[in-house]
């Protein structure tokens, strides 16, 4: 048989975790092939690009989309395990599809992308409507993509250790440009006497100037306000520094904001969390590169002048 759509493998993705233990993403995809009656060759077809098959690609999309709903977790690297929400799924009676999905929050948030002109469109894969152009159905798919490897890549942030962290902030500076070309560029400072600074960019060769790290790995929906900034600020006072960045897994205040934009004389750089997760993705830390989609247009300059 052809390999089902990525939504029929919600409810036995579920009933693979039933038991409540942990289980391993091969594990998984074991059990479910066996289920689903697919033959070698049902597995080994792949996706157009050839880069992945398209049954590991439709297991992982419906674990992502279980992961939203608050059904799964994972609870370390490819491990997976059911919570009491998909318990409760199991034993509903209800059809486990992309409309029973829609009704927890964080997966509505996750699944809604916007559309033109600001409307609110849900793109599932599976959309043969007219409300939208392919265009726009393919921005959104994209932007599902990133979202949900922004939340992974979180995810894993959070599981380093503080130092880790301070060590993964210096790195995205480095591979941001920071310090090009100097010798011993970046560095993390000793934690029992940072001082309130978690390490130090090199911008020039002679270290004329300097930007001064502070690295904040807490929870993604804590806020940081403007007391904190205030201390790093004076951290950065202590160092006669001009320039500070203070990066954050959590997010800022408004007070913390405005403090930032009101300094004189020394410079505060807010990066919160969702902004790090877009650096690193943009700078392939911690991710690489999968595919690469050309979309491409008439050029009409090339009728109307060049021939």
């Amino acid at each position: 048989m052809a390999v089902p759509k990525f939504y029929e493998f919600l409810k036995p993705f579920l009933i693979t975790l039933k038991d409540g233990e942990i289980h391993k993403s091969k594990e998984v995809q074991s059990i479910l092939a066996k289920k689903m009656k697919l033959t070698d060759i049902d597995l080994q077809e792949m996706l157009p690009s050839g880069k992945q098959s398209v049954f590991n690609n439709r297991v992982a999309w419906a674990r992502t989309y279980l992961d939203k709903a608050g059904l799964v977790e994972t609870p370390s690297r490819g491990q997976y395990r059911i919570t009491d929400n998909g318990k409760k799924a199991l034993t509903s009676g209800d059809v486990i599809d992309i409309s029973y999905l829609e009704q927890f929050d964080s997966f509505k948030k996750f699944h809604k992308v916007q559309g033109k002109n600001n409307n609110s469109v849900a793109y599932d894969g599976n959309d043969t409507s007219d409300a939208i152009s392919p265009m726009e159905s393919l921005d959104g798919a994209f932007k599902q993509v990133m979202d949900a490897l922004a939340d992974d890549l979180m995810k894993e942030v959070m599981k380093l250790s503080s130092v880790e962290f301070e060590h993964l902030v210096v790195q995205l500076l480095l591979k941001m440009g920071y310090g090009d070309g100097i010798d011993d560029a970046g560095k993390v400072t000793h934690p029992t006497s940072d001082g309130g600074i978690d390490g130090i960019i090199k911008e020039d060769q002679l270290g004329f100037s300097y930007i001064y790290i502070q690295a904040k790995q807490w929870s993604p929906d804590r806020t940081v306000s403007r007391p904190e900034l205030q201390k790093f600020a004076g951290a950065l006072q202590g160092e006669k520094a001009t320039k500070g960045l203070f990066i954050t897994t959590a997010s800022f205040s408004s007070g913390a904001k405005n403090y930032a934009d009101s300094l004189h004389g020394l410079t505060i750089v807010l990066v919160d969390g969702k902004q790090m997760t877009r650096l690193m993705i943009k700078y392939n830390l911690g991710v690489s590169v999968e595919h690469t989609y050309e979309v491409k247009r008439i050029d009409s300059d090339f009728f109307t002048e060049s021939l």
